[in-house]
């Protein structure tokens, strides 16, 4: 946990952390267990998928892992229903997976490349929202919780497909936000900075040195957030303190998208 950890009472709850199996995925998931859920991580990466598992087992919480490539409705469909058959229901979900692969401008982009980045970023949380929305109408309610970027603010010339994909999903969390308010449902996105993931460390075999320190120090704070930070926001976004919080896209960059 950070320094300054907020204590948040899930017991009896279950969340759902797609992309867990490294970075903001992974610590949603340690955060969203640490504060007594039930979790499911889902990841294409079968190794790091259970090793997500082990480490929430290992710190006293409760986690099962299942493989699923988000872009696909049966696949999305068979990890909501896994994660009901294992612990009874669905009232958390972080829709954290994500892929990002091209620095080529675009009149060089490749057409399958954006086809597939806009498959896993932008209908993978499509098809995560459809699927997860009905398990919990069932339970009454729940919560909600996308992964856009600051590339939503200000766009990202490093890759037009994660840009544009990112982009999408602050309309998809704005229209699911405002369609299932009523019904007890809240819809949100967070825009995180530049944050030391492995997306991050992917994108040092495209800059030069100079370019990589500057990408970590772009944020004003000057230095590269870390998951855990945004895995706090994630989870308190998911709580009932954060109750009145719908159809917004909150942004963790310490004001980098307005600098």
């Amino acid at each position: 946990m950070v320094a300054g950890t907020v204590q948040i009472d899930l017991t009896g709850r279950v969340a759902l952390v797609t992309g867990g199996g490294y970075g903001m995925g992974r610590a949603s998931a340690l955060r969203f267990a640490a504060c007594g859920a039930s979790v499911v991580v889902a990841d294409i990466n079968d190794s790091t998928g259970k090793e997500t598992v082990e480490l929430v087992r290992a710190s006293g919480g409760v986690a099962e892992f299942i493989q699923v490539d988000i872009g696909y409705a049966d696949g999305v469909r068979e990890m909501v229903d896994f994660t009901v058959a294992t612990f009874g229901g669905l009232d958390y979900a972080h829709n954290n997976a994500g892929i990002i692969e091209s620095q080529d401008p675009v009149v060089r982009y490749p057409e399958d490349l954006w086809e597939r980045v806009l498959r896993t970023n932008l209908t993978g949380v499509f098809l995560c929202l459809k699927y997860e929305i009905p398990q919990m109408l069932q339970r009454g309610g729940g919560a909600i919780v996308n992964v856009a970027s600051e590339a939503a603010y200000k766009g990202n010339v490093a890759d037009i497909g994660y840009t544009a994909s990112k982009h999408g999903v602050v309309g998809l969390t704005t229209a699911a936000g405002l369609q299932y308010a009523k019904r007890g449902i809240r819809v949100n996105a967070v825009a995180p900075g530049n944050i030391a993931t492995g997306i991050v460390e992917r994108a040092r075999e495209y800059l030069t040195p100079e370019q990589y320190r500057q990408m970590e120090t772009a944020m004003p704070v000057g230095r590269l957030g870390r998951p855990e930070e945004i895995a706090e926001l994630v989870v308190w976004l998911c709580s009932d303190a954060a109750s009145l919080i719908n159809a917004t896209l909150v942004t963790a960059d310490t004001g980098w998208h307005v600098a």
